[in-house]
């Protein structure tokens, strides 16, 4: 295994451990290493958060070590966040509102699609969970944004996406609607009229640029 291999292995355990001394450790380390940004968000930290993604959906952990696992991702987040401000100063990018459609309280795939954009360089409004139609709307003008971006993880609530593309178009279609989440698929998000699909956090990033270019 190579120096990179084990820093990114590192990464990956410490947020499947919520373990926030190696993580801080690790993050400095791959920094150290010219490890980029996507790659330590990517296959260092988005990995350990799928894994807790998963546990968490076949309920071997519970919320609170969810919310310990996105801590130790926020304490890392913390130590590359001048790396990705330098990266903005080429010109801030486009404004994305974020957030777990109505009737939805999972959050962890949104964190992780958040960090990864932040990452990328972009300003991230996070609305939070169970968020309807308005709230994405009233942010979205609020903070002049170019996409709203709205995760499902029920199957339950992807009705909730076909609203918000119908809220959008209401009023005025000025927003990029964009969507995500186990349930999803590029083929719902074809029916209801979105504007885009993506399966994992690391996708977000080339489809937000596609169509804020």
């Amino acid at each position: 295994m190579s120096d990179i291999e084990k820093t990114l292995a590192d990464l990956k355990t410490a947020i499947e451990t919520w373990n926030v001394k190696l993580v801080q450790e690790a993050t400095k380390r791959a920094i150290d290493e010219k490890i980029s940004v996507p790659d330590i968000m990517d296959n260092g930290l988005g990995k350990g958060m799928e894994t807790i993604g998963q546990r968490f959906d076949r309920a071997e952990i519970y919320l609170p070590q969810v919310v310990a696992a996105s801590k130790t991702m926020e304490a890392a987040l913390k130590i590359l966040e001048p790396i990705m401000s330098a990266n903005k100063g080429a010109g801030a990018k486009a404004t994305v509102v974020m957030g777990t459609v109505e009737g939805d309280i999972h959050e962890i795939g949104k964190n992780v699609c958040c960090a990864m954009l932040r990452g990328a360089g972009y300003n991230v409004i996070d609305i939070g969970a169970d968020a309807d139609c308005q709230k994405f709307l009233d942010a979205a003008e609020e903070h002049n944004a170019a996409v709203l971006g709205g995760s499902a993880l029920m199957t339950t609530t992807l009705e909730s996406q076909r609203e918000l593309v119908e809220a959008n178009k209401e009023d005025g279609g000025k927003y990029k609607c964009i969507f995500g989440g186990a349930p999803c698929s590029k083929e719902w998000c074809d029916e209801i009229g979105a504007d885009g699909y993506s399966a994992t956090g690391a996708e977000i990033i080339d489809l937000v640029k596609s169509l804020t270019q």
